[in-house]
């Protein structure tokens, strides 16, 4: 099966509490990256396909050998494969430690990568996987999943937003576990209810 999801930030500090941007009710960092670990592994399976799009972690320690250590710690403690895309938060030299660490099972490696996207398509329907929203309203054909904004919605009906704290998430039946990230099932109800209501539709 195939998943998507986004800013999942393990180890982001500064997030935890009640901001504005993204707020994480947690006690600490550690509390955070074991539910969303949970959440996670209780939904995917270990040979699952996962697309994340962006913004791993965000974890500042000396030296930075370390702080990538401890988000392959965390990687390597979640099921399935994961597609990763790059966010605004996330490098090329943590992509590169991955890689150095990359393994293979079930015949995929446990990580691949990509810089910009992802283009694909499930059932019937085109999909590109980015971090940024690209609003691609022009092309309505194609469905642009995407995080960055944390609990903000672009209000266009092509653009989903698949963070873990997404506002789309609320399109739902059945709201996942914090973390947990979306099945493709769940991508094609959100894109359905959204086309019929959306914030800023007239």
């Amino acid at each position: 099966m195939k998943f998507c999801t986004s800013d999942t930030h393990f180890f982001h500090d500064s997030l935890l509490g009640t901001n504005q941007f993204a707020p994480r009710p947690f006690k600490n960092v550690n509390e955070m990256n074991q539910i969303i670990i949970d959440n996670w592994n209780d939904k995917v399976g270990e040979n699952d396909i996962v697309y994340h799009l962006g913004d791993i972690a965000l974890y500042f320690t000396k030296p930075q050998r370390d702080a990538y250590q401890a988000i392959l710690e965390v990687l390597l403690q979640l099921h399935g494969h994961l597609i990763l895309v790059k966010g605004n938060h996330d490098n090329r030299a943590l992509f590169k430690y991955l890689e150095n660490n990359n393994y293979e099972f079930n015949g995929l490696p446990k990580f691949q990568f990509h810089d910009v996207g992802v283009l694909l398509k499930y059932n019937h329907r085109q999909y590109y996987l980015t971090h940024y929203p690209l609003m691609l309203g022009i092309a309505p054909q194609i469905i642009n999943l995407h995080g960055h904004i944390h609990h903000y919605s672009v209000p266009i009906k092509e653009n989903i937003n698949v963070g873990v704290d997404a506002p789309e998430l609320d399109y739902l039946e059945k709201r996942p576990k914090f973390g947990a990230p979306l099945n493709f099932h769940e991508i094609e109800e959100i894109v359905t209810k959204k086309t019929i209501k959306y914030p800023g539709q007239k």
